[in-house]
C-alpha cells in the first residue's frame, strides 16, 4: 500500500488547516458554547460551499463530488486541530456512509443532494458505549403497520441528536436489524440535550413513542452494511484525534520557547524535553496508523484492521498529548481561559466514541488470530 501523499493532497491539506484556522478557531468554539445547536447552520453551508466538504464522499449522481474518505479524512484533521464545532462526524462520518451503504436508491436521491449542499443535518441514532461497533446494540423495535414502520425504545449519546434533521435509527424487526429514516422534528421523537463533557460536540437522547419512519435499505439487511460503517466512521474520528494531538503538541513546543524560568526558556530544561519529545513520538505513531487507515477505507479487506489499529493508537496518542500539555502549559493550563483543558476534554470524549482503545485492541487481536 501506497502512503505516499501526493502534492494535490498537500496542497488540499494546507488549504484546510487555513480555512478552519481562519473561520473556526477555538475561540468561535467557545462563543458557541451557549448557543442553542452548538454550531451555526449558515457555518455549515459554507463548508459546502467553499470546499464542498459534506459532499465528498458523495456520489456525484447525488450532488456530491465523487472522491472519497481519504480526502474526507483530511477535513477532519484539519477541523480537529481547531475543534472546529460543525457537525461532521454526525452528518459526514454517521449518517452519509449509512445512506451510501445501504444502497436504498430512493432514500439517497431524496437525503444525500441536501447533505452535499449543506442543507441538512442529519446523524445515525446508535447507543454509544464502549463496544461501540456493535451494530446490534439497539433498544429501538420497528413494528410494521402496512406500507409504514413506527420505531418505540431509546437511544443514547446521539451525537447532534437534538439538532439534526435526519435520524438514521437502526431498530429490531421480526426481519433482524433494518435501519430507518425519522425526519426531525417529530411530536413522537423527544430529545433530550446532555450535559457532556465535550463541550464542542453535542450529544442527546431520544426517545421515540411509535415515531413514524421509512425503512432504508432492505428489512434485517442493516447488519451487512452497518458495521462496515462505523468502521469507516472510526477512520475519519481518528483523523480528527490525530489533528487534535498535532495541535496540543504544537501547543506545548511553542509555549516551551517563549516560557522563561530562572532566565532560560522552559524547552531548555531536561523534564519539558521529555514530555516534548514523549508526546512527538505518540503523535508520529498516531500519524502513521491514521494515515494507514485512510489507504485502507478503499479496501473492505484491509478497513476492519486498519480501523481498530487507528482507533487504538490515536486515542491513547491524543489523551496522552493533551494531558502532557495541560503539564507543560503549568498553572495557566489549568484555567478555564486557556484552551488546553479543551483539548483535554474532546480528546477524552472522542477517546470513548465508537469503541475504546481497549475494545479495539481486542478486536484487532481476534481480526489477527490472537
Amino acid at each position: 500500500m501506497d502512503f505516499t501523499i501526493s502534492d494535490e493532497h498537500a496542497r488540499f491539506a494546507d488549504n484546510l488547516r487555513r480555512y478552519f484556522a481562519d473561520r473556526h478557531p477555538v475561540s468561535e468554539a467557545r462563543r458557541l458554547f451557549d448557543s442553542p445547536e452548538g454550531y451555526e447552520r449558515t457555518a455549515w453551508r459554507n463548508l459546502a460551499d467553499e470546499l464542498g466538504a459534506p459532499g465528498l464522499a458523495v456520489p456525484e449522481r447525488h450532488g456530491g463530488s465523487g472522491f472519497g474518505y481519504e480526502e474526507l479524512a483530511m477535513v477532519f484533521e484539519a477541523a480537529g486541530e481547531c475543534l472546529a464545532s460543525l457537525p461532521l462526524l454526525s452528518t459526514c462520518g454517521l449518517a452519509t456512509p449509512a445512506l451510501v451503504e445501504s444502497g436504498d436508491e430512493p432514500a439517497q436521491q431524496k437525503y444525500l443532494p441536501r447533505i452535499a449542499a449543506g442543507e441538512l443535518v442529519a446523524t445515525l441514532a446508535l447507543t454509544q458505549g464502549a463496544s461501540g461497533l456493535d451494530e446490534g446494540a439497539t433498544e429501538v423495535t420497528a413494528e410494521r403497520h402496512g406500507e409504514r414502520y413506527e420505531l418505540s425504545g431509546e437511544a443514547r449519546f446521539v451525537i447532534d441528536g437534538a439538532t439534526a434533521d435526519l435520524v438514521l435509527v437502526p431498530a429490531m424487526t421480526d426481519a433482524g436489524l433494518s435501519l430507518f429514516a425519522v425526519d426531525a422534528p417529530d411530536e413522537t421523537l423527544t430529545a433530550t440535550p446532555l450535559v457532556t463533557l465535550d463541550l464542542t460536540r453535542r450529544q442527546a437522547d431520544l426517545i421515540f413513542d411509535r415515531t413514524p419512519a421509512a425503512l432504508v435499505g432492505p428489512a434485517g439487511g442493516a447488519e451487512k452494511f452497518l458495521l462496515h460503517c462505523l468502521r469507516l466512521a472510526v477512520v475519519l474520528l481518528a483523523s480528527e484525534q490525530i489533528g487534535g494531538a498535532g495541535r496540543v503538541l504544537e501547543m506545548s513546543s511553542e509555549y516551551a520557547k517563549v516560557r522563561y524560568q530562572f532566565g532560560r526558556p522552559i524547552g531548555s530544561f531536561q523534564a519539558i524535553k521529555h514530555k516534548c519529545a514523549d508526546m512527538l513520538v505518540q503523535v508520529e505513531t498516531a500519524r502513521s496508523a491514521a494515515y494507514y487507515a485512510r489507504k485502507a477505507a478503499a479496501d473492505p479487506e484491509e478497513l476492519p484492521v486498519a480501523a481498530s489499529l487507528a482507533k487504538a493508537y490515536c486515542s491513547d496518542a491524543y489523551f496522552f498529548c493533551a494531558a502532557q500539555n495541560i503539564q507543560v502549559q503549568g498553572g495557566i493550563g489549568f484555567t478555564w481561559d486557556h484552551d488546553a483543558h479543551l483539548y483535554f476534554r474532546r480528546a477524552k470524549s472522542a477517546s470513548m466514541l465508537l469503541g475504546t482503545a481497549s475494545y479495539h485492541r481486542l478486536s484487532l487481536a481476534r481480526q489477527v488470530g490472537m
